[in-house]
């Protein structure tokens, strides 16, 4: 069975709605508030699982989560979407959180994240999950996780001839040695800025800044653009751009590169081509963003095949 596993984190998001972002000191009246099922890892699982339906490939996550009802939440929410969890174990440390602030007239989002018992996985216990890498087809991590788990992750994986799909997200400088080891690294604007040290403000910035990181090691790299779409570049290439697609209005882009990232991968996974792989991961993006809510608003396969279709 073609199966993507994530080694990533689960958190579960309080979300709050209010007409702007408050300033430093301040207090508003908000609008709306949720709790639901997060954390890049798992988003990532959701979107790709979502989008797999049907083919018969597998979606399985790897992460730790706490003995507590934010635990609970996450089993749920996997169960739900057939996401096999056998390699999610429990931490005496409590799952963790996210606050995320939603402007409600852009969409837009401040977001602090405590990772909590994802953060305890080390690298011996990502060794004692080296056969499910070696078996996997692609393995897709995000930063929510210590550098050095995501690192052995990737290790065993480039060793076993797996292929590698790093989403440097939330940003943080990194190594050559890691970005060697990844197949495609899927930063969005500010990411890529921090990583390279250069602005994307325009077309022609993001292309630069995309060459500037392939030249640290990752075979290619993956630019999300927002509502522009996204660019991808391979070495020696001609850049490949796919635009945004406009599946309705903006309700809230939370999550909006989780949902990239799985759709991407669940298109790799079925060997699509890179430009096909990046116009289903920009589709699967495109709906998110119409609804509330991060693993909750990522779309099943038949939308994304429809809005494909135009």
């Amino acid at each position: 069975m073609a199966e993507i596993l994530v080694l990533g984190s689960f958190v579960a998001d309080v979300a709050f709605r209010a007409a702007r972002l408050p300033a430093w000191g301040e207090t508003l009246l908000g609008n709306a508030s949720a709790l639901g099922p997060g954390g890049k890892g798992s988003n990532q699982a959701v979107a790709a699982a979502r989008a797999l339906r049907g083919s018969g490939a597998r979606v399985r996550m790897a992460s730790r989560l706490g003995d507590d009802a934010f635990g609970q939440l996450a089993r749920s929410t996997w169960e739900a979407d057939g996401i096999d969890a056998s390699l999610v174990d429990t931490s005496v440390t409590p799952t963790g959180s996210a606050a995320i602030l939603i402007d409600d007239a852009s969409g837009n989002n401040a977001i602090i994240v405590v990772p909590g018992a994802c953060y305890t996985l080390t690298p011996q216990d990502v060794d004692r999950m080296a056969n499910a890498i070696r078996g996997a087809k692609i393995l897709l991590m995000q930063l929510e996780l210590p550098l050095a788990t995501v690192q052995r992750g990737l290790e065993i994986a480039r060793a076993a001839g797996v292929t590698t799909i790093l989403n440097p997200a939330p940003a943080v400088p990194l190594s050559e040695e890691m970005l060697k080891l990844v197949d495609y690294l899927t930063p969005n604007e500010s990411e890529a800025a921090l990583l390279a040290g250069l602005p994307v403000e325009t077309l022609e910035q993001a292309e630069a800044c995309a060459q500037a990181l392939l030249a640290r090691g990752p075979k290619t790299v993956i630019l999300t653009l927002g509502e522009r779409g996204a660019m991808a570049c391979v070495l020696g290439e001609k850049p490949v751009f796919v635009p945004a697609f406009n599946a309705g209005p903006v309700v809230e882009t939370t999550g909006a590169g989780d949902a990239f990232c799985g759709g991407f991968a669940a298109a790799l996974l079925e060997d699509k081509p890179l430009r096909d792989a990046v116009r289903f991961g920009c589709a699967t993006a495109g709906l998110s963003v119409t609804r509330a809510g991060t693993a909750p608003s990522m779309p099943q396969r038949a939308e994304i095949e429809a809005l494909l279709r135009g």
